[in-house]
């Protein structure tokens, strides 16, 4: 378990044993053939003798051979011609060598002409049945896949084609053959192992089938995202299979919760029952499916199936609904919630059934309140994990995102209706933590990120409001949800409403504890949505950084990390940002975190050095004047983040072309650091780049620091990395 079929010469390999030896045959023929090519071609004579009796030999032999196969018939297969034309008969044993080779030329332009016939056929032939296979017509695709092998046996295309047609079929042992012949082909072809982990994942062989994707990825790394999604599949499909064979045996021990599910669902699809019956079971099913297994047997047992009962379905579908129907449609929402919460199998099933797809937009933005409260309570909820945010970006993600953010910008009456929805629908608190050093990539959506959007007819007044603020903060968690998947986020980012709305600035944001969640969310915001560059983010770039450079003094120290963070990445929108920051003091403000802050704002914080000191000659000899001989920047090029070194290494060679600033280096470890640097081994090439740009940069502007370069033996790690100078 755990080794991939093809390295285990699995049974679908072997079985066709005859197929198996003739492409052995062909590849050890192929190998003969070379060796004796090469000693016709032998400058030595008795290589070339020898090559010349071998010649002759296996020419008697082929020529034998031969005429014992036309004298019988044969059954006509899918192999690689591995038969050798005998020469012309006029050639015979004594000759001169070079009419051995005009008839191995000869046989070899013959041999030629044939494979190009056979590849023109073969490619026809593929033509044929990727045609076939666009129609849905898997079966006559596999025939003409396999027409084509028996013109051209090592046409790699051909297998994974007929693979991809028989996972069409399911037929999947059949798949996997076929790729592992590809693999025999071409050992370097992704599709094969994509194909192969498809196979293998239908099969439930989920580790071979994740083996299949990490091959795919070594191969080509350009496709992680592939590989991600593949994998992610694959777990969760696990997870399914795993979670289901758990709720069985809790049925089958007896388990009480496990079997008033059942019991439940029983009593549900009885016929003939009136709405209020209906409404009562739903809300019981609400209380139960309460775990895991709960969760598993409602689906398991078709509970999704309810909405095609008669009262349900129309309750749920209906224009204009009576009370008994309004409660009814809660009911329901509240159990598709329960069902649904942690579980994206479930949501799977849920988002697929078109009547949900169609009817919860409609829900969201015309039903009675309650309605609205839940179906926005169930959109975020799906909305929270990866794979329910594909399904509902696979539908018709503008509308949503237009009928999301016309949500908060309800009337005061709208907002008053609300009152009675409770706060506990907004995405959980969060800290404000990254996704992961060198990803950067921010889904951050506190409960106070529904001061962001400051319609005012939403948000004046917010403190009297509570519950309207929940609405809408469940809004703006689902909107930020959402900007996960790079449609969503684009659309946004492209809003200068939305940009404006970050902006906001809230009063006693400083004093108030909601008030500063309030600007972590904006921050967290800004981060996911400065993940895109547009000509919206480029006009914003000015306001944008200065809001953050205010906010650089504010007494929460994430505030403090979100905006450095923000700065640092919507600086290289604008050159003007940069120097209205600059002018604004950030470089005193960035070497004063560097000195005391974490890991994670000291990213920011060098970044943001890095950028300036790029363009602007004020920033380079504030930074020159402020950080006395270059301490801090000494000290991070000590540092174990690569991404910290290569910035700070950065920042030094551009301050290096103030005058002076070389000099005040001399007597200090600026040589060895950079050198260790040039001439390390860090995953990120900016490290060795910037360090050497630096160092030349260094020599060049004060001589003086030859002696130290020449006493560590740096001229070569100089020389080797003068490469990198040059293309600065």
């Amino acid at each position: 378990p755990g080794v991939p079929s093809f390295l285990r010469c699995p049974p679908a390999m072997l079985r066709d044993e005859d197929t198996e030896a003739d492409f052995q045959r062909f590849l050890r023929r192929v190998d003969e053939v070379s060796n004796l090519l090469q000693g016709l071609n032998s400058s030595d004579s008795a290589v070339k003798e020898e090559a010349i009796a071998e010649t002759e030999k296996r020419l008697r032999e082929e020529g034998a051979s031969r005429e014992e196969e036309e004298s019988r018939t044969t059954v006509n297969r899918t192999v690689i011609n591995t038969s050798v034309r005998a020469f012309p008969s006029e050639i015979k044993a004594g000759h001169s060598s070079g009419a051995f080779l005009a008839a191995l030329e000869k046989d070899a332009k013959e041999r030629a002409q044939r494979r190009k016939r056979n590849e023109q056929l073969a490619n026809a032939l593929k033509e044929k049945g990727n045609e076939a296979f666009r129609e849905g017509d898997f079966a006559l695709a596999i025939q003409r896949y396999t027409e084509g092998l028996e013109q051209l046996r090592d046409k790699q295309e051909l297998y994974t084609n007929r693979a991809q047609a028989y996972l069409k079929l399911h037929e999947y042992e059949k798949a996997i053959s076929d790729c592992e012949w590809a693999l025999k082909c071409n050992k370097n072809c992704p599709k094969a192992y994509f194909l192969m982990g498809k196979a293998h994942l239908a099969l439930q062989h989920f580790s071979e089938s994740r083996q299949c994707y990490e091959k795919m990825l070594q191969i080509d790394p350009q496709k992680e995202n592939l590989f991600k999604g593949c994998v992610n599949e694959a777990n969760l499909e696990e997870k399914r299979v795993r979670d289901e064979e758990g709720a069985l045996r809790e049925v089958q021990a007896g388990n009480a919760a496990a079997l008033s599910i059942q019991e439940l669902l029983q009593r549900i699809s009885t016929p003939g029952q009136d709405i209020l019956c209906y409404t009562a079971g739903l809300r019981l099913l609400a209380g139960a499916v309460n775990s895991c297994t709960g969760q598993t047997l409602f689906r398991t047992n078709n509970g999704f199936s309810i909405l095609g009962k008669e009262p349900v379905r129309g309750a749920f579908c209906a224009e204009r609904k009576s009370p008994a129907e309004v409660e009814l449609c809660v009911s329901l929402l509240l159990l598709w919630q329960a069902a649904c919460a942690g579980n994206e199998e479930n949501q799977r099933l849920l988002l697929a059934q078109p009547e949900v797809r169609a009817q919860l937009p409609e829900l969201l933005c015309s039903g009675p309140h309650e309605i609205q409260r839940e179906t926005l309570a169930l959109i975020s909820l799906c909305s929270e994990s990866e794979s329910g945010r594909r399904l509902l970006a696979r539908q018709d993600l503008s509308r949503w995102l237009q009928i999301l953010l016309a949500f908060l910008k309800n009337t005061h009456k709208e907002a008053d209706g609300a009152m009675s929805i409770p706060s506990d629908l907004t995405v959980a608190d969060r800290s404000w933590t990254p996704g992961g050093a060198g990803t950067h990539t921010f889904v951050l959506f506190p409960r106070g990120l529904v001061s962001i959007f400051p319609s005012p007819r939403v948000f004046q007044g917010c403190s009297r409001q509570v519950s309207g603020v929940g609405t809408a903060l469940a809004v703006v968690g689902t909107l930020g949800s959402l900007s996960a998947e790079a449609e969503a986020r684009a659309q946004l980012a492209r809003s200068r409403d939305c940009w404006q709305a970050c902006l906001v600035r809230e009063p006693g944001e400083r004093s108030q504890p909601s008030n500063s969640q309030c600007v972590l969310a904006a921050l967290g915001l800004m981060m996911n949505l400065l993940l895109e560059h547009n000509d919206t983010i480029q006009d914003f770039a000015v306001p944008i950084s200065g809001r953050c450079l205010a906010l650089l003094s504010h007494q929460d120290g994430r505030i403090v990390t979100g905006a450095t963070g923000v700065l640092s990445r919507a600086l290289p929108a604008s050159p003007s940002a940069v120097e209205e920051v600059v002018k604004g003091g950030v470089v005193k403000k960035m070497l004063k975190f560097l000195k005391v802050a974490g890991q994670l704002t000291s990213s920011y914080a060098i970044k943001t050095l890095s950028i300036c000191t790029k363009s602007s000659r004020q920033a380079q000899e504030e930074l020159v004047k402020w950080d006395k001989r270059f301490q801090v920047l000494l000290k991070l090029l000590e540092s174990q983040d690569e991404q910290i070194v290569g910035n700070a290494a950065f920042c030094l060679s551009q301050c290096l072309l103030v005058p002076g600033a070389a000099t005040a280096l001399l007597g200090s470890s600026v040589v060895q650091l950079l050198l260790r640097q040039a001439g390390g081994d860090a995953q990120r090439t900016s490290v060795q780049q910037n360090s050497a740009i630096a160092l030349g940069r260094l020599c060049e502007a004060e001589p003086r620091h030859i002696p130290q370069l020449r006493k560590l033996n740096g001229f070569s790690i100089l020389n080797s990395a003068m490469k990198y100078v040059h293309s600065s």
